[in-house]
This record gives C-alpha cells, sequence and structure tokens, in this order.
C-alpha cells in the first residue's frame, strides 16, 4: 500500500502519525481512503469543488502532481506521497516600512 507523509499540522487528525498507509490506487483515492480513516482531513486537503487547495502541494515519489495527473496521479504499493503545506512569510527591514523612525 502507498505510504503518506503527514505533515504534523495535520497530524492530530492522524492519531499524531506522522506516516500512514492507505489502500489506494490514485490521489483521488488516496484522498477519498484517507478521508474515511481519518475524518476531516479532505476538507484540509480539497476545497469545497473537491480540487486540492492551492496552498496544499502533494508529491508521489518526490514528484508534484500538479506536473503529473493531478489528483488522476496512478499510485503503486511502493510510493510514498508527501503532503507539504504551503510556507509563506519573510522578513521586513523596519527601514523599509517605517519613515520616520529614528
Amino acid at each position: 500500500m502507498p505510504s503518506v507523509r503527514i505533515p504534523t499540522p495535520l497530524r492530530k487528525l492522524t492519531a499524531d502519525l506522522d506516516e500512514v498507509t492507505i489502500s489506494a490506487t490514485s490521489v483521488s483515492d488516496l484522498i477519498e481512503s484517507m478521508e474515511s480513516q481519518y475524518p476531516g482531513i479532505k476538507d484540509r486537503l480539497c476545497d469545497e469543488s473537491g480540487n486540492v487547495r492551492r496552498f496544499i502541494n502533494l508529491y508521489v515519489n518526490n514528484e508534484d502532481i500538479r506536473f503529473l495527473d493531478g489528483k488522476d496521479t496512478q499510485l503503486n504499493e511502493e510510493d510514498v506521497v508527501s503532503i507539504i503545506p504551503a510556507i509563506a512569510g519573510g522578513f521586513v527591514s523596519t527601514a523599509s516600512v517605517c519613515n520616520n523612525c529614528d
């Protein structure tokens, strides 16, 4: 069965497991199977239309599914699926935001 690497923010849905094995033949099937085993995870991964959320990246064996077949990407028994939430942020210099800082 494919294994799925679970990021820290989603582990509360998987009883703190960092990796789970799911019986699935495609990424779409995997998401549905995960939802039945770990209720609520689909809402974190997919939007109301059922598409993978923009800030969630799914990789199959280190390949972004956006460059494969998306949710139709086929899975094999030995595949590893990684769920990677996008990270935003950065550093803003006070010199660039403060006109009268002394």
